[in-house]
């Protein structure tokens, strides 16, 4: 009797199946006491009062990779069926919040791996339907880059990469750049059914690796997107924690590495060397430049017994960061106390107020033209991270009473120059800093520049677009504790 097709089973190699397994840059951690601890870079999860079944699920995960059906079996083996559920709720708990990664197969051929950049809640990136008929562009953003065992594509606007492990997925992509590829052009190269065709696809759109045609031509002809180049925005991103959770800052993960010696001299330099005579003004004491030079220090220590003044605030705000709107040729520039590249003035400072006399605590705009403040947010939950992001990047014991946090109008930088518009405003940044620090110590105040910032919290504060004005740089200020204070 002939089978009714209605009711035949898929074939073994079509059936599609996910696994799991710890992200590869995290490691999981059993302490005396039984307890697991995942850690990653800056993140450190535990995971208190997990039995035997659920324990053994993050150990196998650890090493291999783990599906479903070997969840289930792994669990019931050692706890029975009644603890099944709650292995199954641990396991969706890790993967929404990124902390492992996910395989993509269909029947024993593993297709493609979804890797998390970044670590916490609402990093999931939302599912995309793949439209029929749709030949889709590969974003001109996306990177192919290897990794053990992996050929692996990201984009920098995403949260999560794909793992490319069928021969012919990169031929996919390739083929994206070529001449857009559509649902059954995945199937052909891939050699799959159109289910599983679906699926691969989608997952494709929800990484940014592929784009509808609407897009990709936002990509290169609207602002912001057509403003940036692939590299200036993959040095924002890599140089920002927004979307991706890797070593940032002071890692010293070279410690073994033999230290460089930084008072050394070229090979063919001559043995015999010169002394510089001291310059006089120097050791005067005076306000002069180079006193105010001597002086500088990073400061990591804020007197809140006396926080920084508004007068004080409002003062170095002037110093620092006043802007002037000036005609020249025919076009407008603006003055500021420091150099910047085109006269263009780019960067705006928020101050994130802390502890700060006669000023309610919370995040401000500066206006530079109307020396004013602008409130952005009050205090809550997000400011209170920024903080303790500064406090901890800087290795702070207590929150800076001012955390500034500045910004890039990129914008006009990307329309005067090409190739070089986001390395001039961190250049820019670093002037400005190097200001700040200045006008702080002649002010006797307590300066110190951080490395990174929390970019999402600050983001999600002020409402700013990142691709058309970033946060590139924090400074933390305060009122200096009575030791470190400028003598009279």
């Amino acid at each position: 009797m002939p089978v009714n097709p209605a009711f035949s089973l898929p074939a073994p190699d079509t059936i599609r199946a996910d696994s799991y397994r710890l992200r590869a840059d995290a490691r999981l951690i059993e302490e005396p006491d039984g307890r697991i601890v995942l850690e990653q870079s800056r993140y450190r999860l535990h995971l208190p009062g997990l039995e035997a079944g659920r324990k053994a699920v993050l150990l196998r995960m650890e090493e291999d990779w783990l599906s479903d059906l070997q969840i289930a079996q792994l669990v019931t083996g050692l706890e029975g069926g009644s603890r099944l559920l709650s292995a199954q709720l641990l396991v969706r708990r890790l993967l929404m919040h990124s902390w492992l990664e996910r395989r993509v197969s269909a029947g024993a051929r593993a297709l493609l791996d979804v890797v998390p950049r970044r670590i916490g809640p609402q990093n999931v990136p939302p599912r995309r339907q793949q439209q029929i008929g749709t030949a889709y562009r590969m974003s001109r953003f996306a990177v192919l880059r290897a990794e053990p065992g992996r050929m692996a594509a990201y984009s920098p606007l995403s949260t999560v990469g794909i793992g490319c492990l069928h021969p012919r997925l990169t031929a996919v992509l390739a083929r994206a750049c070529a001449e857009g590829v559509e649902l059954a052009d995945v199937a052909d190269e891939l050699d799959v059914d159109t289910a599983t065709a679906g699926i691969l696809l989608e997952e494709l759109l929800a990484a940014g690796l592929l784009l509808t045609p609407e897009e990709a031509a936002a990509e290169t002809g609207a602002a912001p997107m057509a403003f940036w180049s692939a590299e200036e925005l993959w040095l924002h991103d890599r140089s920002r924690a927004e979307r991706h959770s890797a070593p940032i800052g002071a890692t010293d993960r070279f410690r073994g590495f033999a230290p460089e010696d930084l008072g050394r001299t070229p090979a063919a330099a001559p043995r015999s060397s010169v002394a510089l005579p001291e310059p006089p003004c120097a050791a005067r004491g005076d306000a002069s430049l180079a006193a105010v030079m001597a002086r500088r220090r990073s400061l990591r220590r804020h007197d809140d017994s006396r926080p920084v003044t508004l007068a004080q605030l409002g003062e170095f705000l002037h110093r620092v960061q006043r802007r002037e709107a000036r005609d020249d040729d025919g076009g407008r520039t603006s003055v500021r106390p420091y150099p910047g590249a085109g006269g263009l003035g780019e960067l705006e400072i928020y101050p994130l107020v802390s502890r700060c006399a006669d000023l309610p605590g919370g995040l401000y705009h500066y206006d530079s033209v109307h020396h004013g403040l602008t409130v952005v947010a009050p205090p809550g939950p997000e400011t209170e991270r920024m903080l303790s992001f500064a406090r901890g990047t800087a290795a702070m014991p207590a929150p800076p009473q001012v955390l500034f946090v500045i910004t890039a109008r990129v914008g006009p930088l990307m329309r005067k120059y090409e190739g070089t518009p986001y390395a001039l405003a961190l250049k820019d940044a670093g002037i400005l800093t190097a200001w700040m620090y200045l006008v702080a110590t002649d002010m006797g105040l307590a300066p110190c520049a951080l490395g990174a910032g929390d970019a999402a919290a600050f983001s999600a504060l002020a409402g700013l677009d990142t691709l058309s004005e970033p946060a590139i740089a924090e400074f933390a200020l305060g009122s200096c504790p009575p030791t470190a204070r400028k003598p009279a």
